[in-house]
């Protein structure tokens, strides 16, 4: 599980989930710049972030995996798809941070702005609207779920904004880089999530119509937030997209 930008146990609550606890190896680390991990001392790119998980995996003595990766951490699992396919048996993409279609343009602005507007106003200012806009009235359930989780993204709120969002703005990925991801791809989207804001289902779309072995599913009653918003429901797509795609080693 490759978690995204901000809050780094998106994932946790999937470990509590039947339909997945004792049924796979489920593998959650903290991205550099997070929680405890080693700070990055300079501009990360969304390749180093892939080869960061691939050292990972290597380590552990994984050598091919279902990968899932949320928002960011969604483009860094296509980059390992790419660079090392032998490694990744399925991916499981969460609304991934992609600027495509005809919402690219404004994304790529809203990031840019992002970045100018942590440095005017500050972390705790910019992690709440960022966090806001991707699931209103977050707070109460963030702090009931994953109690302590605000207030770390706060803290790693500079790894996004001054080590990954350029590597981010700088990443290229469209049709012709689609077309080569060869492994099963479930593409999931929150329910809600189209109409906070439209390119979220415009990349659902896309990532469905470019992916030659491409499923999608929609979560309904949620947003961005979505493994954490349903964990439930989040487990079970993944246990039964994984179960149409077995791994013959029986690891995941």
């Amino acid at each position: 599980f490759i978690h995204g930008a901000f809050i780094a146990d998106t994932f946790r609550p999937l470990l509590a989930e039947p339909s997945l606890v004792g049924r796979y190896r489920l593998i959650l680390y903290h991205r550099r710049g997070y929680v405890g991990s080693s700070r990055a001392s300079g501009p990360v790119s969304v390749a180093q972030q892939a080869a960061d998980c691939r050292a990972l995996l290597r380590h552990l003595g994984v050598e091919r995996a279902h990968v899932v990766g949320h928002s960011y951490g969604a483009i860094v699992a296509l980059q390992l798809a790419l660079e090392t396919p032998g490694v990744v048996h399925s991916l499981a993409l969460l609304e991934p941070g992609l600027m495509v279609g005809a919402s690219a343009q404004d994304y790529r602005k809203s990031l840019a702005r992002g970045v100018e507007r942590y440095r005017e106003a500050g972390a705790e200012v910019v992690v709440d609207e960022f966090l806001r806009a991707r699931w209103p009235g977050y707070r109460a359930a963030l702090d009931r779920v994953l109690p302590g989780a605000f207030a770390q993204a706060v803290a790693d709120a500079e790894t996004w904004f001054e080590r990954e969002a350029s590597g981010q703005l700088d990443w290229r990925f469209g049709e012709a880089e689609a077309r080569r991801i060869s492994q099963p791809t479930l593409s999931v989207l929150g329910g809600e999530s189209d109409a906070l804001w439209s390119r979220f289902g415009e990349t659902h779309r896309l990532l469905l119509a470019w992916l030659p072995h491409a499923e999608g599913v929609v979560l309904p009653g949620t947003t961005h937030f979505m493994q954490i918003q349903d964990p439930q429901g989040m487990a079970e797509a993944l246990a039964a997209f994984w179960a149409r795609h077995p791994l013959a080693t029986g690891v995941a």
